[in-house]
């Protein structure tokens, strides 16, 4: 356990948000709840930070840049926790900056998508169930729901 927190620490003081992602499924098998929420608030603030960053500098996530692929992936995790905990308002935000930073054009149009459905007052679950194509989105091997079985209203 030693050796894995010492991993977490080196990435961490790095800023290395994929080296944390990388650490995951070890963190998961040897990490309490507790530790596990403070282990993903860690990833979440180096995200926020380096958004914060790219935004002040008038710049864009690459997503094909390790860094900023799991930039992205932080906060696209972040809006849906708020999306499915009810904070609509709060996701759509979330959303529109994550696609407005994003220099990929279907992780931005996804991103239109979602804030769509949550400008829309559609609840997460109704939205998993009656708007999202699940089978495309497990098989792309995308970390973001990209796929859809038909347009918002």
């Amino acid at each position: 356990m030693n050796e894995l927190k010492a991993k977490i620490h080196q990435a961490q003081s790095e800023g290395d948000i994929a080296g944390l992602y990388v650490l995951e499924a070890q963190a998961h098998s040897t990490f309490d709840d507790d530790t596990l929420m403070a282990y993903y608030a860690n990833i979440l603030d180096l995200a926020l930070e380096r958004m914060t960053n790219t935004m002040e500098n008038m710049e864009r996530l690459d997503m094909n840049e390790v860094q900023d692929f799991a930039t992205l992936r932080a906060l696209y995790e972040y809006a849906v926790e708020h999306y499915s905990a009810g904070s609509a308002h709060d996701a759509s935000a979330l959303f529109e900056v994550i696609g407005g930073l994003s220099d990929d054009e279907p992780f931005s149009e996804a991103m239109k998508i979602h804030r769509s459905a949550c400008d829309a007052s559609i609840p997460f679950d109704y939205f998993i169930e009656e708007y999202v194509d699940m089978d495309a989105v497990q098989n792309s091997g995308k970390f973001y729901i990209g796929f859809f079985k038909k347009e918002i209203a």
